[in-house]
């Protein structure tokens, strides 16, 4: 992700100025951070919330698509209010799964309804990746959980799910998949599938870019719900 964020931003004319990984990580000081105007952040979910805390002492917007610390989200957003800071959080920045998520949230509603489909979720991910389910795949079936009375809470599908309640997600790690999210209905006779499949991280990292412009001079916690309403106005 990092390559195909520097590609991105060169692409729409940005200018680097930092680079930070693994290696060089405790040799980056506050001074540093602040001569950038936005810092994007792709880390792990172990790292990133120390991030976010350093980016919002510097007084720099932080763009962050790590995801597997959403426990700590909560007192994250607490503390970039506290701190006057701009934060951009989304599971996903693909223009095509936000797409995806408005049909998910519509399909939901649909659905709930109808009571001989049960909804399934699948997502499947390159082998490194480290949380699972995927952010994206959360996100989903939190959107079927606010929009479907049926479903109450998640589960891995690795275990037994007895509980019609209980939305299942099955998480598949696969060679070097990009990322492939299925929403299914299943019935006795039929099924409906909403699927957004990844090429390429050249649609998350443009989307990352995109983000960075809009939160430029912002303050405040923002998500790509927000990004969209800015492009509708």
């Amino acid at each position: 992700m990092g390559k195909a964020v520097e590609k991105w931003a060169k692409k729409r004319n940005h200018t680097i100025g930092n680079i930070i990984d693994i290696d060089n990580v405790d040799n980056i000081s506050l001074q540093d951070l602040q001569k950038a105007d936005v810092v994007i952040e792709f880390t792990q979910p172990k790292s990133a919330p120390e991030n976010y805390k350093k980016c919002f002492a510097a007084g720099i917007p932080v763009v962050s698509g790590t995801t597997g610390w959403l426990d700590k989200k909560e007192e994250i957003e607490k503390y970039c209010k506290e701190k006057n800071a701009t934060f951009f959080y989304t599971s996903n920045f693909s223009l095509g799964v936000n797409i995806l998520f408005e049909v998910n949230k519509f399909l939901a509603k649909l659905m709930n309804n109808i009571s001989q489909y049960q909804a399934e979720i699948e997502e499947i991910h390159h082998i490194h990746k480290k949380d699972k389910p995927s952010g994206t795949a959360i996100t989903i079936a939190e959107q079927i959980m606010n929009n479907h009375a049926l479903y109450t809470n998640w589960q891995l599908a690795e275990t037994t799910i007895k509980q019609k309640d209980i939305l299942p997600i099955k998480s598949i790690r696969e060679e070097e998949t990009i990322g492939t999210h299925t929403i299914t209905y299943k019935s006795d006779i039929d099924e409906i599938s909403l699927q957004h499949k990844a090429y390429s991280r050249d649609g998350f990292a443009q989307g990352a870019i995109i983000a960075a412009e809009f939160v430029k001079d912002k303050k405040g916690c923002f998500s790509m719900e927000d990004l969209l309403r800015d492009f509708q106005k």
